[in-house]
C-alpha cells in the first residue's frame, strides 16, 4: 500500500526545470512505459503515432488558459500589487475571487488601479471580501460593455506561468502555454501534457483513424498546492469545474467496448473521466465540480493509456501517475529521466504509459 506522502519523493536537479518550451511542440522527448513488461523506451513525442491505430481514442482537455496575472497599484500609497484572477463569481457584478501579493497590505474597502503602458487608468477594482490569508474577492468598477471589459482584462493580464518558471512571461507564452485545441476559457494553468500536440500531429493521428474526445476541466491553483499530510487518505483536493458531453462519452465508450486503446491526455483528463463513471464502468456525460484525489491503490475504469509530463516530487500529479503506471515502474522512470536529463514540469518532456 503506497499511502504515505514521503514515498513519492525523488532526488531532483533544479537545472532540469524547463524555462522555455521546446522549439517544436511535437519534438520534446517522450518516455514510453510498458506496464505489462516493465520496459522503458526513449522516443521523440511525435513517435507516439506508431502506438495508435484505427478506432483508438485520445481524450483531450480543451480548457483555455486566460491571462490571469495582473499588476495594479494600491490607492494612496501607489504600492505595486500582484492580482491573480482565480475564478469569476458573478459576470453581471464583475465579481472575482483573486489572490493578492503582498496580501498583508490589502484590506476590504481598498481600491486597486490598473494602468496601460502610458500610465492611463484602464480598470479600477474594489476589495469587497477576505476569503483566505492571501485570497480576496474584488469587484471591478466598470460601466462599459462586457466586450470592452474582457478586452481590458486580456490586455492587462499576463500568462500565468507557474512560479518554478523563474522568468517573466513573454510573448511566446501566449501561444505556447496553450494547447492547439484550447477552446473553453477558464484555466489558470495549462493542461501541460497537451502542449506537445501540434496541428500536424493531430492531423496525422486523424488520418490513422484515431478518434478524439474533448472534455473540459478548468485547471485551478489547487493542482499545484502542496500536500501537507503524510497520510494521503486525509488530503483534500480543491474542487475544479469539469464537463463531459454526450458526444464525448459516446466516442470513448465506442472505443472501450471495442477493446481499443483509450488514452487520457493529462492528469486533468483522467480526473474528469474518473469522476463520471457509470454503473457499467462506462463514461457518462456530467457537469459540475470534482475534488477527486487519485492515489494508490486505485482501480481505473476508462483509460488504458495515459500521456503526462514529469511532475514535482510529492505532488498529487505524480501520485496519480504512480497509481496508473505502478509505483516501482514510475519511480524507476523518474530516476532514468533525471539521469538522461529529461526536461521537467510544464514546459518539459512527456511520458506515455501503455
Amino acid at each position: 500500500m503506497r499511502t504515505k506522502l514521503s514515498q513519492f519523493n525523488y532526488e531532483f536537479d533544479k537545472n532540469l526545470v524547463a524555462q522555455y518550451p521546446a522549439p517544436n511542440r511535437d519534438e520534446s522527448k517522450l518516455m514510453v512505459l510498458h506496464r505489462d513488461t516493465g520496459k522503458i523506451e526513449h522516443k521523440i513525442f511525435k513517435d507516439l503515432l506508431s502506438y495508435y491505430d484505427d478506432g483508438d481514442v485520445m481524450i483531450f482537455n480543451n480548457t483555455k488558459v486566460f491571462p490571469a496575472r495582473m499588476y495594479g497599484k494600491k490607492e494612496k500609497t501607489g504600492a505595486k500589487i500582484e492580482v491573480f484572477l482565480l475564478r469569476e463569481l458573478n459576470s453581471d457584478q464583475r465579481l472575482w475571487d483573486v489572490l493578492v501579493d503582498p496580501a498583508r497590505k490589502i484590506r476590504v474597502g481598498n481600491k486597486l488601479y490598473f494602468m496601460d503602458d502610458d500610465g492611463n487608468e484602464i480598470l479600477v477594482a474594489e476589495v469587497v471580501d477576505n476569503t483566505t490569508s492571501r485570497g480576496r474577492t474584488i469587484r471591478f468598477l466598470f460601466d462599459g460593455p462586457e466586450e470592452e471589459f474582457r478586452k481590458n482584462l486580456n490586455f492587462l493580464g499576463n500568462t500565468p506561468l507557474p512560479k518554478y518558471i523563474t522568468r517573466n512571461s513573454e510573448d511566446i507564452d501566449r501561444d505556447r502555454y496553450q494547447t492547439v485545441y484550447a477552446k473553453e476559457p477558464g484555466a489558470v494553468a495549462a493542461p501541460t501534457a497537451g502542449l506537445h500536440f501540434s496541428q500536424e500531429l493531430m492531423k496525422r493521428l486523424e488520418i490513422k483513424g484515431v478518434n478524439f474526445a474533448e472534455v473540459t476541466l478548468h485547471v485551478g491553483l489547487g493542482t499545484f498546492r502542496t500536500i501537507d499530510v503524510e497520510d494521503l487518505s486525509k488530503h483534500k483536493m480543491d474542487a475544479e469545474y469539469f464537463k463531459i458531453s454526450q458526444p464525448a462519452a459516446d466516442i470513448v465508450n465506442k472505443g472501450k467496448l471495442a477493446d481499443k486503446r483509450i488514452c487520457a491526455v493529462g492528469t486533468t483528463s483522467m480526473r474528469s473521466i474518473e469522476t463520471a463513471v457509470s454503473a457499467g464502468n462506462l463514461l457518462k456525460p456530467a457537469e459540475g465540480w470534482t475534488n477527486l484525489f487519485v492515489y494508490p491503490p486505485y482501480d481505473f475504469h476508462i483509460a488504458n493509456a495515459m500521456i503526462t509530463n514529469f511532475h514535482l516530487p510529492k505532488s498529487s500529479l505524480l501520485i496519480m501517475v504512480c497509481a496508473f503506471g505502478g509505483y516501482e515502474l514510475v519511480m524507476e522512470a523518474y530516476e532514468q529521466a533525471v539521469k538522461n536529463k529529461y526536461r521537467f514540469f510544464s514546459y518539459g518532456d512527456a511520458m506515455m504509459i501503455i
